[in-house]
């Protein structure tokens, strides 16, 4: 069978340890899928390529989680996020449709150091936000969803907030898949969902569920949240890598 996006098997073999290595994230900790595939897609290939890839395989976790939830869903928070959603999913699918591979690159690295930053400062109000702030976060989140990691300022929003843990859980996975749905459309009238799209999906599948399988089987010691900063410091490592390939790319295309 053909790979998708012309990879080579050595690519191919690449992508597919990242996705095994970004499911078992998920399923150990409940984190940081999308934006290690994709950041770690950039350092290869056209990251773009692997966002609409991403977002289809969220749409299947989180219809996985979503099994006995909704009565924990804070419906107002969901509903405050998603009409700043709707505003910047758009403006983020298109814009970074309409940019080079190596400016692609940058933006997401660049969003990627940030996020992480404050998922390390650890922010904390000592109050819950209104909805006003919720809206402005959903529209932050919207235009990162462009790149398929919207979920990282709503993670970093509610962490910093009085949440209960059950809460927490149930409003993202409502959230997301709001999120991932008005998304997907979008994306395909950007031109980035194709065959060779649904081809990785199907190749991502299977990988994606043997990695969550393992990280909910609890194979490590460390704890969840341990196990998380982990991942927030691996995150920030390839996007330090991502940073430099478009810079490489840049400096090839003056010289």
């Amino acid at each position: 069978m053909a790979l998708p996006f012309d990879l080579s098997a050595g690519q191919a073999g690449y992508l597919a340890l990242v996705v095994l290595l970004a499911a078992f994230v998920r399923g150990y900790s409940g984190f940081g899928f999308a934006a290690l595939v994709v950041s770690s897609a950039s350092l290869i290939t056209n990251p773009m390529w692997f966002v609409p890839v991403v977002t289809i395989c969220d749409v299947v976790m989180t219809a996985q989680q979503a099994r006995g939830v909704w009565r924990e869903v804070e419906w107002g928070r969901v509903v405050a996020l998603f009409a700043g959603a709707l505003v910047g999913v758009p403006l983020g699918v298109f814009t970074l449709a309409s940019i080079g591979v190596d400016a692609a690159r940058a933006v997401i690295a660049l969003y990627v150091l940030a996020m992480c930053g404050l998922l390390l400062a650890g922010l904390r109000f000592h109050h819950s936000v209104g909805r006003a702030g919720h809206v402005g976060v959903g529209v932050i989140s919207g235009l990162a969803n462009g790149a398929a990691v919207g979920g990282l300022p709503v993670a970093a929003f509610f962490a910093a907030q009085p949440v209960s843990a059950r809460a927490f859980r149930a409003t993202l996975i409502a959230y997301f898949t709001l999120l991932d749905l008005w998304s997907l459309p979008l994306m395909g009238q950007a031109g980035l969902i194709s065959r060779d799209t649904w081809l990785a999906v199907a190749w991502t599948l299977p990988i994606l569920v043997l990695g969550i399988w393992l990280g909910g089987r609890h194979f490590i010691r460390a704890a969840p949240q341990s196990f998380r900063r982990f991942a927030i410091w691996l995150l920030v490592g390839l996007a330090c890598l991502g940073l430099l390939r478009s810079a490489q790319g840049w400096l090839g295309g003056a010289g």
